[in-house]
This record gives structure tokens, C-alpha cells and sequence, in this order.
């Protein structure tokens, strides 16, 4: 099941093809979600609102702020600090009767829900309204029990339903039965000016290098992604126990805040195994391009399916062999052989012996594998190209609103 999207490509005029008239009303899309701290469901809220911004619409968002807030603004895009997110019950009428004064004051065209919680009081509000509701699925949410699964169910109830991959979209019509009449396909993106290759100048490798003090001539590893233990990071580990004689310097980019404890468990069994010289944590990245950039191969261990997989995309852009688990939205987005390597899940072996093979490209292999991963990641993954997307769903919806004309 592959719902059609339409396939917009960019120019410079692109969000050209949204905008109104100017005696129009500006459209006014709200965006909900928990908080704008990081991580990819925050970065799509702001690439969706500059696409807004661009295409001349009003680009309204509600959360209980962060340091991304100084982002959205930057674009133009308005923000509304407020904890809708909050799984307190006393605090959900109050949440209620505020977001439907706040759909009715801002004259709010379009509610667009990325989180459970925010989702069912902005879902609720916008039926006050009569507003169209649209829902991404950015996560799997897995269903435990009915009563979960009703809590999950808030993200098919929009009048139209964004899944982040094929994957997700599967799961969806799986577990929900929502069909193509409401399901939209459309893969996150990357941004390729910023995750450029030829952007890293050579001044920015060799101060990151010195930061961490990479040994010269010491094939690079490195795993992005939050220190959790779903992320694999004990897998990558025992890989690197069997590389044998094939020195390596692994890097773990990623925040590991309030998983202190985890971190600790990590370490003891890097000391166990004699890696401690060879294994490090950095935190999260300042210049995630530039770790890219400076690494030989990129790792995704995932244990458990990625919903979508942005590490993946973010390693081909910037032209990396990625070394990624054989399920969920990997399988969609990793080319395996012309754009990285794809081995079985929690398989320290086959993990290893992915490395192995991307270490041992020779370098014409190594540039083709580059070349080849760079234009996949600008045919099929860029940012610009998830905006449109979105906005022609937001088109599909916006003369539903009882506010369009006004």
C-alpha cells in the first residue's frame, strides 16, 4: 500500500505556488507539539513553518517552549508557550476551553497535531471549531493494550494522516485500517545546503579532530543518535570486539541526559572489553556535518525499527558509507551495496562484518559508493521536497475551513 504523493521537485520559487492572491486571507496553519528541544519531530515543525513562512501563509506554533523556539522564529513563524503536552487531567479542560479561544482568535485555518497528548486536546478543539485536523505519525507507538492503542488512535483521526515512511504508513493501515483516502506518504527530509560535503572546509575537520583527538591514520566510526538502549549502542560494542586485528576509533554522538546510568553500564562494558582508548562519548554534536564529514563509516544499530531513520539520510548527503540495521525505514532509504550495507538486527557479527565491508572499499569504490549515496539523498530525501509535500496536504484540506474566506 503506497498512497500517492505528488512529486514536486524544487527551484527557487517553489512555495511560489502556495501563496495567495494579495486581497486573500493569509492561511493560518497551527502546529502542536510538546516542546521545541530537539530531535526530528521539532526540526520537521520548523522546516514546515519557513515553508509557510515562504509560501506567504501565517505559521502559528504552540509549545512549552526550548532552545528551538530562537529557530522558529527566526523564520518568521510564530510561537504561543504553552504546555499542551501535559499529562495531568486537572489540566486538560483549562487546555481545552484556551486552544479553542486561541483557533478562534487567530482565525486558525489548518491544525496540524505531531504528538499524542497535545494531538487529543488540539483534535477536540478543532471540531469546536469545525477546523481541519491533520496528524503526522513520526513513531511506531506500539499498542500494549487496548487502552493504549485508544491513546494512539488521536493520530489517525485527522482529515488527513502523514506517515514519515512507508513503513510507518504500513503499520498505520495494519492497526488502524486507515486507508489511502486520508493516508499521506511523506518521508522527512534533509537539508543540503547544510549537509553538504563540499561545505565542510578543511579548518572545521581538523579543529573537530583536535577536540576529540582523533588518532591520525585510525579508520573512524561513528554512531549519531541518543544514548537509549534501543539504539544499539551495546550491539556496536560487541562489533567492535570482533573486528579482530582492524583498529577502529568509535565515536557515540548523542545526548545521553537523564540517562546518566545507561551511560555508565556503556562505559564498564567498554572497559571490560579493552576499548576504553578507542570509544568515546561526546554529547550531542554542535557540527553534526562536520562529524559526518570526518568519519569513515556511520552506524545505525538500531534494535528495534526506525520509524524513518534520519541518520541514514544525513550520512548519504554528506556522501558516508552507513552501516544500518535491516528493518523499518532503513530498508526504505539505504540502498544496500550502492549506498551503504544493511545487516541483521541485534547481530554483533553481522554488524561487525558490515564495518569490515565499508572499511574496505578501495577508494574508487569508496567514491562511487560516495557519489551514488549523495544523489540518492538529494533525489528522494530533501527538505524542501517534505515541505511541498506538506503543503499540498494542507491545500487538500484548507477549503473545509471555516475561515479561509474571511
Amino acid at each position: 500500500m503506497r498512497p500517492n504523493i505528488p512529486n514536486l521537485r524544487q527551484s527557487s520559487g517553489d512555495f511560489d505556488m502556495f501563496r495567495r492572491p494579495p486581497h486573500d486571507k493569509k492561511p493560518v496553519v497551527l502546529q502542536v507539539l510538546p516542546a521545541l528541544v530537539s530531535g526530528g519531530v521539532e526540526r520537521g515543525t520548523i522546516d514546515v513553518a519557513n515553508a509557510l513562512v515562504q509560501a506567504g501563509w501565517d505559521a502559528l506554533v504552540i509549545s512549552a517552549g526550548g532552545p528551538m523556539v530562537h529557530e522558529l522564529t527566526r523564520v518568521g513563524a510564530r510561537h504561543i508557550e504553552h504546555p499542551l503536552g501535559s499529562k495531568n487531567p486537572m489540566s486538560w479542560r483549562q487546555n481545552f476551553d484556551w486552544l479553542v479561544d486561541v483557533i478562534h482568535n487567530e482565525n486558525v485555518d489548518i491544525v496540524h497535531a505531531r504528538s499524542r497528548m497535545p494531538a487529543w486536546i488540539a483534535w477536540r478543539a478543532a471540531r469546536k471549531n469545525r477546523v481541519p485536523f491533520v496528524t503526522t505519525f513520526h513513531g511506531r507507538f506500539p499498542d500494549s493494550n487496548p487502552l493504549k492503542k485508544l491513546y494512539n488512535s488521536v493520530m489517525v483521526r485527522g482529515d488527513r494522516v502523514i506517515a514519515i515512511s512507508h513503513f510507518i504508513a504500513s503499520e498505520i493501515e495494519r492497526r488502524f485500517g486507515t486507508g489511502s483516502d486520508k493516508l499521506r506518504i511523506i518521508p522527512r527530509g534533509v537539508n543540503t545546503d547544510l549537509y553538504d560535503p563540499d561545505g565542510v572546509s578543511a579548518e572545521r575537520m581538523i579543529k573537530l579532530s583536535r577536540e576529540w583527538r582523533l588518532p591520525d591514520g585510525v579508520p573512524v566510526v561513528v554512531l549519531p543518535g541518543r544514548v537509549t538502549r534501543w539504539k544499539g549502542h551495546e550491539v556496536l560494542i560487541e562489533a567492535l570486539t570482533r573486528l579482530g586485528d582492524q583498529p577502529v576509533h568509535c565515536i557515540m554522538v548523542g545526548s545521553y541526559d537523564g540517562k546518566e546510568s545507561y551511560k555508565a553500564e556503556l562505559e564498564e562494558k567498554i572497559a571490560k572489553a579493552g576499548l576504553t582508548a578507542s570509544v568515546m562519548f561526546t554529547g550531542p554534536a554542535k557540527d553534526l556535518p562536520c562529524v559526518y564529514k570526518v568519519a569513515d563509516v556511520v552506524v545505525s544499530a538500531s534494535i528495534d525499527p526506525e520509524p524513518f531513520g534520519r541518520v541514514m539520510i544525513e550520512a548519504q548527503a554528506m556522501g558516508r558509507p552507513i552501516v544500518a540495521t535491516d528493518h523499518g525505514g532503513a530498508r526504505e532509504s539505504v540502498l544496500p551495496g550502492e549506498t551503504g550495507f544493511l545487516v541483521k538486527p541485534n547481530d554483533p557479527d553481522a554488524l561487525a562484518t558490515g564495518i569490515r565491508q565499508a572499511l574496505s572499499l578501495n577508494a574508487d569504490q569508496r567514491a562511487a559508493l560516495s557519489a551514488k549515496a549523495i544523489a540518492h539523498a538529494r533525489e528522494h530525501y530533501m527538505t524542501r521536497d517534505m515541505c511541498l509535500r506538506t503543503l499540498s496536504v494542507y491545500e487538500e484540506v484548507l477549503p473545509k475551513s471555516p475561515n479561509a474566506g474571511r
